[in-house]
């Protein structure tokens, strides 16, 4: 038995001065309408209602009883009605996961300018490596994977991007600019550091107008991290070439701190998704950000293509 429509029922029954009166208020059956009402009496051990052929009437635990059943669903209806709201109104706090990289990038210059717009609505990003786990935590957990993701996982991307070889000009000046890729076994490389058991992978790397035609090179490590940004700080110190995607190295291309080695060549396309918890119940604040989040980036990488003229 549903404890909270027999409730319900017993109200109606109560309001409407009858079993049949009862049912047609709330579209069942009559027959339907006296077994709840039946077996919520039964559950009780109580006679709540005095039934005769022309009216039912409240029996003194009845009177008892409805008091306190019209309390109760007075609260179910406030609880609703409150979780209602969080669901719609543009207010509260919004609990976003990523990475440093993506947190310090591509999350933190986005909230000055939509917080002008949603005022009400306040930011906990927490920044760390992830596991799946925390995905069921957060309202947006931010995931970058290669173009062949498929994680099962209630995901939207949010934007791709090509990786480009960069290094600074100090470097290049000093050690002199590599003219194909074989080249770059003679220069100073900075790598991401492989996970625990996973063996270093060559560098592959093709140009977008014959992307069939794949050249891989595997450069001796001179600088190994688990930390994108570290990497990039490294290259910008002079320490040696990398490979970044476009959108992260953009604005120190457009200003010159960085210089990019064999175009066109590329090395790889990763995609930045927003992971959700599910994709029921999502909270109004959390698809508008969604939404602003996806423009917003994507604006910025129609600029970057434009003013770098980079592979897309």
């Amino acid at each position: 038995m549903d404890r909270l429509q027999a409730m319900k029922v017993f109200e109606r029954v109560v309001d409407e001065g009858g079993f049949a009166a009862a049912a047609r208020s709330l579209d069942m059956s009559a027959p339907v309408v006296t077994r709840l009402v039946a077996d919520l009496e039964s559950q009780l051990g109580a006679r709540l209602l005095q039934r005769s052929t022309r009216r039912v009437s409240l029996t003194e635990a009845g009177h008892a009883y409805l008091d306190r059943v019209r309390h109760i669903l007075q609260d179910v209806d406030e609880a609703e009605a409150l979780a209602g709201s969080h669901a719609t109104e543009l207010a509260g706090v919004l609990r976003l996961h990523a990475q440093p990289l993506l947190a310090s990038f591509l999350l933190a210059p986005l909230i000055s300018e939509f917080r002008q717009r949603h005022p009400r609505i306040h930011f906990e990003i927490e920044a760390d490596f992830l596991d799946d786990s925390q995905i069921e935590n957060h309202d947006i957990t931010m995931l970058v994977t290669d173009a062949q993701f498929d994680g099962d996982v209630v995901a939207r991307k949010v934007v791709e991007s090509e990786m480009i070889l960069i290094a600074s000009p100090r470097y290049l000046a000093r050690r002199g600019t590599p003219q194909g890729p074989s080249d770059l076994m003679v220069h100073d490389f900075l790598r991401l550091r492989p996970k625990p058991g996973d063996r270093p992978k060559a560098v592959r790397m093709w140009r977008p107008e014959a992307s069939q035609d794949v050249v891989e090179v595997m450069p001796p490590p001179a600088f190994t991290s688990n930390h994108i940004d570290t990497l990039l700080q490294a290259a910008l110190s002079d320490a040696g070439i990398g490979s970044m995607a476009v959108d992260l190295v953009a604005p120190y291309l457009a200003r010159g701190d960085l210089v990019r080695v064999l175009p066109p060549w590329v090395t790889g396309r990763v995609v930045v998704y927003a992971a959700l918890p599910s994709r029921k119940f999502m909270p109004r604040r959390t698809r508008v950000f969604l939404d602003y989040l996806v423009e917003e980036t994507r604006r910025q990488q129609g600029e970057i293509t434009s003013l770098l003229g980079c592979p897309r």
